[in-house]
C-alpha cells in the first residue's frame, strides 16, 4: 500500500487497472450477454478486479449476480455511473456479503470527494460531498471519529458496490476507477466478498474501443467463449 502522512492524514492511493479506455461518457450503456450452454444450473456473477493491484485489504465484491438454468440467456446492462457506499458490517471474509447502508451518487468531476464519519458515537454517515482535487478519482476521507475496522467503505458502479476497504481513523482513500470486468459461474449472492485468487472458472471481458456489447458463452464443456455481440450474431 502506498502511504503518505500529511497533517495527520494517511493517504492511500488505490489504482484500478485500465481494461478499456475511459472515453465513454457516463450515459453510455454497456451490455454483457450471458448464454449458458452448459448442462449446469447456477449463478452467473460479474465482478471487477485488478489482478495487478497490490493494495492491502481491498475486497472485490460480486457486482451483478443472476440465476441461470441451462440453455438460458441473460443480459447485464450498466453505465459508468459511480457511487460511494458504506456498511457497518465490520470484518468481512470471502463468502460473506456486503450490504450497503448508505449510497451516495458520485460525479468524477464535480462530486468526487466525500467524508465518512461517526456522529454521536453511535451512527455513521457520509457528509461534506464536494469536488475533489483532481477529476477522474474518487476521494473518501475517514475522519478522526472512526473506530478501527468496525465499518467498511468503498465505491460502486451502476448502484451496486464493487470494492470496499475496512475504515481507519484519519485516513483518506483515493480511488481511480478503471473498469476491468470478469465473469464466473457457480453459487454467489450479490455483494459477496470474493476470493478472486481462488476463482479458476472465470473469463475476462474486455470492451474494445467503440464496442459496447459483449457476449460471454459458458460452453458445454464448461469453458468460456467471449466475443463482441456483433461477432456472436454473425
Amino acid at each position: 500500500m502506498n502511504g503518505q502522512m500529511r497533517a495527520n492524514i494517511v493517504v492511500v492511493a488505490i489504482i484500478l487497472v485500465l481494461a478499456m479506455p475511459l472515453i465513454a461518457c457516463n450515459g453510455t450503456e454497456f451490455t454483457l450477454i450471458f448464454t449458458n450452454n452448459s448442462s449446469n444450473a447456477g449463478d452467473v456473477c460479474v465482478y471487477q478486479q485488478d489482478p495487478d493491484m497490490d493494495v492491502q485489504d481491498v475486497m472485490s465484491l460480486a457486482w451483478f449476480v443472476k440465476a441461470a438454468a441451462s440453455t438460458t440467456t441473460l443480459r447485464f446492462r450498466w453505465t459508468l455511473d459511480y457511487c460511494f457506499v458504506w456498511s457497518e458490517t465490520g470484518q468481512l471474509a470471502p463468502g460473506l456479503a456486503f450490504k450497503a447502508t448508505q449510497v451516495w451518487e458520485a460525479d468524477l468531476e464535480t462530486a468526487n470527494r466525500i467524508t465518512f464519519k461517526r456522529i454521536h458515537d453511535r451512527m455513521y454517515t457520509f457528509a461534506e460531498q464536494q469536488a475533489g482535487p483532481n477529476e477522474g478519482s474518487l476521494y473518501i476521507l475517514g475522519d478522526r471519529t472512526l473506530p478501527v475496522r468496525e465499518a467498511l467503505v468503498g465505491i460502486g458502479m451502476a448502484g451496486a458496490p464493487i470494492y470496499v476497504v475496512p475504515v481507519l481513523p484519519n485516513t483518506a482513500w483515493i480511488l481511480t476507477p478503471r473498469p476491468h470486468y470478469w465473469i464466473t459461474f457457480g453459487t454467489f449472492e450479490p455483494g459477496e466478498v470474493l476470493d478472486v485468487e481462488s476463482i479458476s472458472h472465470k473469463a475476462a471481458v474486455h470492451f474494445p474501443p467503440n464496442v459496447y456489447s459483449m457476449t460471454a458463452i459458458l460452453n458445454q464443456d464448461n469453458t468460456w467463449t467471449v466475443m463482441s455481440t456483433s461477432e456472436a450474431n454473425e
